[in-house]
């Protein structure tokens, strides 16, 4: 009985963890290129973790990054609310006879997507976590 209790314990606390972690969704990136020794890169990563992670970085190592980037965060953050209300919408299309680009929102998510005879790369990211990472980024920023 006991062991049936932790056991209901543990699988209650992995599902509530695996429930937090993925609320945001994932993000999504599949890169195929193809030519000899090509790589093949498939990950899945839940979006909650992104931010969480950034804390974990090297400041020293963020750093030159947000110098460069810090005047163009509120940019992103106003960016990133406005394309919110957009949620399925595609505004970029380009296409000529070798390659082929689209970038858009689908169900709250950029989406970008190339294909070319070289390559073909696939990338989902959930709007909210750009939005998160752009302001944790702006709030360990040197400038703020």
């Amino acid at each position: 009985m006991l062991l049936a209790k932790l056991a209901l314990g543990f699988g209650g606390t992995i599902l509530l963890a695996g429930a937090y972690t993925f609320r945001e969704g994932t993000i999504r990136v599949d890169v195929d290129e193809f030519h000899e020794n090509g790589a093949h890169v498939h990950f899945w990563v839940p979006a909650a973790a992104v931010p969480m992670v950034l804390h974990l970085a090297p400041k020293q190592h963020l750093e030159h990054a947000l110098r460069e980037a810090a005047p163009y965060m509120p940019t992103l953050r106003t960016l990133v609310k406005e394309l919110q209300k957009y949620p399925d919408t595609q505004f970029v299309e380009v296409q000529d006879d070798q390659e082929h680009v689209q970038i858009g929102t689908k169900g709250g998510k950029l989406q970008i997507d190339v294909v070319s005879p070289d390559e073909k790369v696939h990338i989902l990211c959930p709007l909210e976590t750009i939005d998160d990472v752009s302001y944790e980024l702006q709030s360990i920023s040197p400038t703020t």
